[in-house]
């Protein structure tokens, strides 16, 4: 097609995140200790925000793209793009990670911006 290619990974930040350990790291379960907390939580969030506020805003997450995908080359000029994030009584760390996702995952130049809507959530 004629068009330049590109290879967009980031394989030093893949590989710095293959080796992390610690709470949450490469997505493991958290071991849990109190029960009653965790329960509230729970009924509070819809998840077990106790937990999650435990696991890092940067985590490290698994590599679990079909190994095709791991050497695809992309166009070199691509559009930049915003990432709209709604979300609704979300926990603070949850949605704390979820930005950091989409920054540490993310080619920087083609982040325009992320969009935080708040859709009316009603818990300070």
């Amino acid at each position: 097609d004629g068009q330049r290619k590109k290879d967009w990974h980031n394989k030093e930040a893949i590989r710095r995140d293959s080796e992390r350990v610690g709470n949450g790291e490469q997505g493991k379960p958290y071991p849990m200790t109190d029960a009653e907390r965790v329960d509230q939580a729970y009924r509070e969030n819809g998840f077990n925000i106790f937990v999650s506020d435990k696991i890092s805003l940067n985590r490290s997450l698994p590599d679990i793209r079909h190994p095709n995908c791991k050497n695809k080359l992309y166009l070199e000029k691509l559009p930049n793009t915003s990432v709209i994030i709604p979300f609704h009584n979300e926990g603070w760390s949850s949605l704390l990670r979820t930005v950091h996702s989409v920054l540490n995952r993310s080619p920087p130049e083609l982040i325009a911006e992320i969009v935080l809507v708040d859709d009316f959530s009603d818990r300070g």
